[in-house]
């Protein structure tokens, strides 16, 4: 697996966003987190590359339990409906119970891009909120600098440095 994708195979990159705040039936969030990235093939999601684990605080609300979160690239046959219904699948293998925004949870598995798509209809995609967000856009610099962002125009490592939620995320070591 690649730690960072070629320039060349950007336009048609497909990418997931992990996080988590509760380990769920694992040890640790990071092995909740481990166990979802290899869940991923078995879906139709080949794993191309993964960023490291980036730590945050909860947000909107600090005092809830941290974030670990995470990027992965991936080649699939599957249409962006059908990518993130697989998502939702994963999720709810993990435990993951959807209710109230932005609540504590075992996974989350966000459709940030599929490929160079920009869909306005019951799938938004790209992810609309990714863009401002340091614990995604961290973790895509990390593996594609130069990923274009289809709607702004700007590139992942401008849109990290720009980043205006969960500025306080950065890399941990990877296990």
């Amino acid at each position: 697996m690649k730690n960072q994708v070629a320039r060349n195979d950007l336009d048609e990159a497909v990418i997931v966003a992990l996080g988590c705040n509760l380990p769920g039936a694992y040890t640790s969030r990071e092995a909740l987190l481990e166990a979802a990235l290899e869940a991923l093939p078995q879906a139709g999601l080949e794993i191309v590359a993964r960023s490291s684990w980036w730590a945050s605080a909860a947000w909107p609300d600090p005092s809830g339990p941290g974030y670990l979160n995470g990027v992965a690239i991936v080649d699939t046959d599957l249409s962006p409906a059908e990518t993130l219904a697989a998502l939702h699948r994963i999720e709810a293998e993990f435990g993951r119970a959807r209710g109230e925004a932005n609540a504590a949870r075992t996974l989350d598995l966000d459709l940030i891009a599929h490929g160079r798509a920009v869909l306005d209809s019951n799938l938004v995609v790209p992810h609309p909120r990714a863009h401002e967000r340091l614990f995604v856009m961290g973790p895509l610099a990390e593996l594609a600098s130069a990923w274009i962002h289809p709607v702004t125009g700007e590139s992942a490592f401008r849109l990290a440095a720009t980043s205006t939620v969960g500025r306080d995320a950065r890399p941990t070591a990877r296990t």
